[in-house]
């Protein structure tokens, strides 16, 4: 698929102290790109006001090159121990995505300069807890492999983890931009997990992301880079024909992919479908003709980390979703790890 580049770039003005904030100024600068230098508060003010679709096609051509602060890191169950981000948002547009729910007023586009900082304060985070492994996952808020072109952020990361005895990344994606990851000295440290899902599913809801072949072709690279590797199976969705697209799936990566280069099991994780009443609204506005299923009568609520409610299928549906599923992958990666299914 096509690379992306933004339309405009905002500068938060501390990002032009480090190096990649100044790699990417010249980079956007001499591509012609149009530039700004604006203080976080200031960019939400070039965003159309009068139309909610207008905004959301502002935001997803538009990329900010921001410092990330803070020292505490969120935990991340159940994917990892702690997250941190070097990047928000993507520039894929899935109708589904739950950061429909949290930055849904403000959906652009972020990538973070200060890496220096960020990989500090992951060294602190392991030394406070007392040196033991500790699992980092870089990619709860956003797809930093849709940047990767742009800012290489990915790959320094895979190699500053590649140099820590205690430390282990997990990074999960939706694209298959990977060559420039194949030859690093990762040491087994990264968990590569792609996102996978049904035709239906990736055809359907989720746009200006890899597609199905495309996908399963960078996993297979990846495996036979020596990396651990995994798969996401979400939003795993019940629709007519859903149980012999998801089988065409795991034959699929059942044929493509060798694991024969890791030393770890395949893992996979396992997320149904849900929506909250915030998300909802708002993709209703951005996708008005979306096919999404979101009729809540036809869900059960289930309250979230996050304090809200969310709607998700029914046990007795949720339970035939996570036997059928485990069937397959069962049947395809003897030996592989279910991590969770929710």
């Amino acid at each position: 698929m096509k690379l992306f580049m933004p339309e405009r770039v905002f500068f938060e003005p501390q990002s032009l102290g480090y190096p990649l904030g100044r790699k990417l100024h010249e980079l956007f600068r001499s591509r012609n790109i149009e530039i700004a230098v604006a203080s976080p508060g200031n960019i939400a003010k070039h965003m159309p006001q009068a139309d909610e679709r207008l905004r959301f096609a502002w935001s997803k051509n538009t990329l900010v090159v921001a410092v990330k602060k803070g020292h505490k890191l969120d935990v991340c169950k159940p994917s990892a121990d702690f997250e941190f981000s070097l990047a928000s948002n993507c520039p894929g547009s899935c109708e589904y995505c739950y950061l429909q729910t949290n930055p849904g007023c403000r959906p652009y586009i972020k990538v973070f300069a200060n890496l220096e900082d960020i990989f500090n304060n992951i060294s602190s985070h392991i030394e406070e807890n007392e040196n033991r492994v500790t699992t980092f996952e870089a990619a709860s808020l956003g797809d930093p492999l849709a940047l990767e072109h742009l800012a290489g952020s990915v790959a320094k990361t895979i190699e500053f983890f590649g140099t820590l005895e205690n430390g282990r990344l997990r990074i999960v994606t939706k694209y298959s931009f990977v060559d420039s990851l194949l030859g690093l000295e990762h040491h087994g440290h990264t968990r590569f997990r792609f996102s996978v899902n049904s035709r239906f599913v990736i055809d359907n809801f989720e746009h200006n992301t890899s597609r199905f072949e495309e996908r399963i072709e960078a996993a297979s690279k990846i495996s036979g880079a020596g990396y651990p590797i995994g798969f996401v199976v979400a939003p795993i969705m019940l629709y007519e024909g859903w149980k012999e697209q998801y089988s065409e799936l795991f034959e699929m990566l059942g044929r493509k992919i060798n694991t024969a280069c890791s030393r770890e099991p395949v893992s996979f994780e396992l997320i149904q479908h849900r929506f909250t009443e915030t998300a909802k609204k708002h993709i209703l506005q951005r996708f008005p003709n979306t096919r999404l299923d979101m009729d809540e009568s036809k869900r059960m609520l289930k309250w979230g980390r996050f304090g809200r409610y969310k709607y998700v299928y029914p046990k007795e549906q949720a339970a035939e979703i996570r036997q059928t599923i485990s069937t397959l992958i069962n049947e395809r990666f003897p030996g592989a790890i279910i991590e969770y299914f929710t």
